[in-house]
């Protein structure tokens, strides 16, 4: 599939097919993807959570409770569940830790340039810490980054896939025990097999006419 059928026929699924379970294969790819998602300044301020077994799943699920109710099945009955979670902030250690692994992989060809990269991303951090007083939202923008290349990517893939923000995010945070790594969730993705209740598989894309959208100068 190329990346236009994907994008045309990509679509957000309203039912899975439980008992399914995707091949290992395309998971790994996926994974692969968000693992290498593109971030601002490379801040990667993110962990992913991946539940792919019934148990995991029931983990996520505790929080689709109450008024988000109708996303607990898209949860149990996919085969794979993704909690994209963000850092409480862009402390001295994961920025440490950044410049450590970018160093590791090659990225500096001498101190100097490692020192300038550094010096490039705190002074972004410092600008929305301080100037912007935006770094949670910033910190976000860079997990839904994320989350736009993940759906691509399932979608090249023909994978089904849910994103949702229809969940308890306190109670997801408690249950993952996310705030004692000091991370909080933002948003899920449900990957599987659709079923046959999945009533958005039928139903038309809808966008608003192009001369709405673009502006070109």
């Amino acid at each position: 599939m190329d990346f236009n059928d994907a994008v045309l026929s990509r679509h957000t699924v309203k039912a899975y097919e439980g008992g399914r379970s995707l091949p290992q294969e395309q998971v790994d790819k996926l994974l692969n993807w968000l693992h290498f998602s593109p971030s601002s300044v490379n801040s990667q301020p993110w962990h992913f959570v991946v539940a792919s077994t019934p148990e995991g799943r029931e983990q996520i699920a505790k929080a689709t409770t109450g008024g988000f109710a109708y996303n607990h099945p898209k949860v149990t009955d996919a085969s794979h569940v993704i909690a994209l979670c963000m850092r409480a902030d862009l402390d001295e250690a994961h920025l440490n830790a950044v410049l450590a692994q970018e160093a590791i992989d090659g990225r500096f060809k001498d101190d100097a340039a490692r020192a300038g990269q550094d010096k490039s991303r705190r002074g972004y951090v410092d600008l929305h810490r301080y100037a912007l007083r935006d770094v949670p939202q910033w910190m976000e923008k860079q997990v839904y980054l994320a989350l736009g290349g993940l759906l691509l990517g399932a979608g090249m893939l023909g994978i089904d896939a849910t994103p949702m923000e229809g969940f308890d995010a306190a109670a997801l945070d408690e249950s993952l025990k996310l705030r004692e790594r000091g991370l909080t969730s933002v948003v899920l993705v449900s990957l599987g097999y659709r079923s046959e209740k999945d009533f958005n598989a039928g139903l038309p894309k809808s966008r608003l006419p192009k001369e709405a959208v673009f502006t070109h100068i």
